[in-house]
């Protein structure tokens, strides 16, 4: 049959064979290539877009993960719920990511059996895929959609994994096959994207099998419908809509909100036998709006009227693959034919600027708003972290300097107090000295008392064995009643002396430390038990001492007291009496004589005297007179080393206490230098994590103002064309 258009139905078509320049409203240039404009392009734009935009808040979140796990690591900050945060957000993005990666357009064809719903995929794929003929011949769902491979091959959710020639399509999902699989298993035809436009730009086409043929319609829809972007119900032209299909739709509006519905009158080329085809073609588009608009609720009349076509998809089918130079069953066109290929390929142009439109919007909107709650909670949580890093630097801050302020006033005090105390011990120091030296010479003023206190009650002898031990015994006599006098008339005074000294230097200290040091003073109290040690040495002071206790008569002329010395020597008394009586014989008469006798005789009487008195006791007196003597000159010697190490065993005690005091407050110093150091590290650890919480949230705002970008280039902003 003639064309009755008289127009080349070869240049209007849609195939991926190739279509001349003047092809109808296709996005396509004149060499069968998409166009940049092409509407299509718009969602794979959209992808690439947000799934940069995610990975870049992947790796945000990535270095933020580590950021906030060495900040607890290092314990600076409480940022334990911070931690789960942040993992909790990667989790979501990384979820986010892997759906983001296998997003495409999606259009679901639905209709009644042998309508013709494979032989519209097969005409928009320009490649005859699916099964087609007479009656029920898709018996299960088939997704066609693009493979990088060069061959065709399919997949089945029974062996995921196992690639199944083509050919095998008529056996698994052919109605008419003996191998028949259930009405809800799903068949993918992955096709080489390079030989199909739609494919290349993401577009996945799902047929299904007759809705008459099931009542499991909720399950189909659960599992088939719940992502798709368009749903293509093709119609029989020869018939209105079914309550069936209608049935179908009212499920599908129930679980998604105003899904985008186009409605295909398929076989329309039957309107060439009709004499009343424009009624006929009212009716039905009358009865398709008023499900649309009126019943459904998803569009009005004016979008609605854009929706419903009057197609022959074996027509377009057949003129594609002619083009590709397939042998066809016939060459004859029914009158309308270019009309009807017109509207087919309109369909495809309004098709596929709603799919991109509602696709990028159904497929990206949720996940972007998602990114945004990330980015701007991810925000707040940094803001979070910089406000506490700041406040906790300020606190760290000024604890510092409150440390640095006590341990400058504790240097500053300690060397002003250390120059006072070694003062103060000086002082106490020059005191016991003096006040030592002063005693001992008192008491060394006294020592003949002490001397006649000495007792034995062994009578005193003269021989050297008895004499050695007299002075061993008095010298130890002497020493322990000087060392008993001196500690009477000293210790209690020397001893509150020190002790003021030392409460007075405890008091001054541990004013300076803080109050949990100042407990440790009580462990370096001075011992009470001190007590300065008298070293005399009265032994070695005295032991040269030689004593003389031969008699010495007082009116001693050498020549007269040899003579009267009988004891010496006997024959002294018979020479004295012949003395005695030359004189009286040679001058009895004369006065003179006389004289001089009485004078030997007095003198020798005198001496008799003393001789008879010169007994044991004269003996020890004049020993320990001689020894008091003796002593006394040479204990004045040993005054000042005795005293010297008097107040150097006073100056030692109060310098081991000053020493011990001081080590309490070396370790408070220690102390607070260390937590000086510290708090530096902290501080800088805090800077450090305020700088990087401000670059993290200022990333985060990056992050949102790209997601904002992102929906104001592909959300708000309306499609071209549309």
């Amino acid at each position: 049959m003639e064309n009755p258009d008289h127009r080349d139905p070869d240049l209007i078509g849609s195939g991926d064979a190739g279509v001349g320049h003047r092809s109808i409203g296709h996005g396509r240039n004149g060499n069968g290539r998409m166009s940049p404009n092409s509407p299509l392009k718009r969602f794979g734009q959209a992808k690439k877009a947000i799934n940069d935009i995610f990975r870049d808040v992947l790796a945000f979140i990535n270095e933020a993960d580590n950021f906030v796990e060495g900040i607890a690591t290092g314990g600076y900050l409480e940022v334990v719920s911070y931690q789960d945060q942040v993992k909790e957000y990667r989790e979501n993005v990384c979820g986010i990511m892997v759906v983001l990666a296998r997003d495409c357009m999606k259009v679901v064809f639905f209709g009644r059996t042998s309508n013709g719903k494979s032989t519209t995929i097969n005409a928009m794929l320009g490649e005859k895929i699916l099964p087609t003929g007479i009656g029920h011949t898709t018996n299960c769902f088939l997704q066609v959609e693009g493979s990088d491979s060069t061959e065709g091959y399919l997949l089945t959710e029974e062996e995921p994994e196992n690639r199944k020639s083509l050919q095998s399509i008529k056996q698994l999902a052919s109605a008419l096959s003996n191998v028949k699989l259930k009405e809800n298993s799903l068949i993918r035809i992955l096709w080489p994207k390079s030989k199909c436009r739609l494919l290349r730009e993401e577009v996945v086409l799902v047929d299904s099998p007759g809705i008459d043929m099931t009542p499991d319609l909720d399950r189909w829809i659960d599992k088939i419908c719940l992502d798709a972007d368009v749903f293509v119900l093709v119609s029989n032209a020869e018939s209105t809509l079914l309550q069936t299909e209608k049935n179908f739709f009212h499920k599908v509006s129930a679980r998604l909100s105003k899904p985008n519905i186009f409605i295909l009158q398929n076989r329309w080329d039957i309107s060439a036998f009709e004499d009343d085809v424009d009624e006929v073609k009212q009716q039905h588009l009358e009865r398709n709006l008023q499900f649309l608009c009126s019943e459904l609720n998803v569009m009005d009349k004016q979008e609605g009227e854009e929706r419903v076509f009057f197609v022959s998809s074996r027509e377009a089918l057949d003129s594609r693959l002619k083009k590709q130079r397939i042998p066809m069953p016939t060459d004859i066109h029914q009158k309308g034919y270019l009309e009807r290929q017109i509207t087919f390929a309109k369909f495809e142009r309004v098709f596929e600027e709603c799919i991109s439109k509602t696709a990028v919007k159904t497929k990206f909107e949720q996940h972007t708003n998602r990114g945004k709650n990330i980015t701007t909670e991810l925000r707040s949580l940094m803001e979070k972290m910089l406000r506490t890093s700041q406040e906790q630097y300020e606190r760290v801050i000024n604890e510092r300097r409150e440390k640095a302020d006590k341990l400058n006033y504790m240097k500053t005090q300690l060397t002003l107090l250390t120059t006072e105390i070694k003062d103060k011990i000086k002082n106490t120091v020059e005191y016991v000295e003096n006040k030592v030296t002063m005693t001992i010479k008192d008491e060394i003023g006294r020592l003949s008392i002490l001397v006649d206190e000495f007792h034995r009650i062994q009578p005193f002898r003269t021989d050297q064995k008895s004499l050695d031990t007299y002075k061993q015994e008095l010298h130890e006599h002497i020493e322990n009643g000087l060392r008993k006098n001196i500690q009477s008339r000293c210790s209690a005074t020397l001893r509150s002396a020190l002790e003021t000294t030392q409460h007075e230097m405890t008091g001054r200290l541990s004013a300076l430390l803080p109050e949990e040091a100042q407990q440790q003073i009580n462990t370096v109290m001075p011992r009470r038990d001190f007590e300065i040690a008298y070293r005399l040495n009265c032994r070695g002071v005295c032991e040269n001492f030689k004593e003389d206790i031969a008699f010495h008569f007082t009116l001693r002329i050498p020549a007269l007291s040899k003579l009267f010395d009988v004891e010496a020597d006997p024959d002294n008394a018979k020479m004295l009496f012949n003395l005695v009586t030359s004189v009286i014989n040679i001058k009895e008469s004369t006065a003179l004589g006389v004289v001089l006798a009485v004078g030997i005789l007095c003198y020798g009487g005198l001496y008799c005297f003393e001789r008879m008195h010169w007994t044991s006791k004269a003996k020890e007196r004049a020993f320990k007179a001689q020894y008091v003597d003796y002593a006394s000159s040479n204990l004045n010697l040993i005054v000042d080393s005795t005293s010297s190490n008097c107040s150097y065993q006073v100056q030692h005690e109060l310098s081991s206490t000053f020493d011990r005091l001081c080590s309490v407050a070396d370790i408070t110093k220690r102390k607070l230098e260390d937590e000086i150091k510290q708090m530096d590290i902290v501080i800088s650890q805090l800077r450090d994590i305020s700088a990087k919480s401000e670059t993290y949230r200022n990333k985060a705002d990056e992050l949102d103002k790209a997601l904002d970008n992102f929906k104001e280039q592909f959300l708000n902003t309306p499609t071209s064309g549309v």
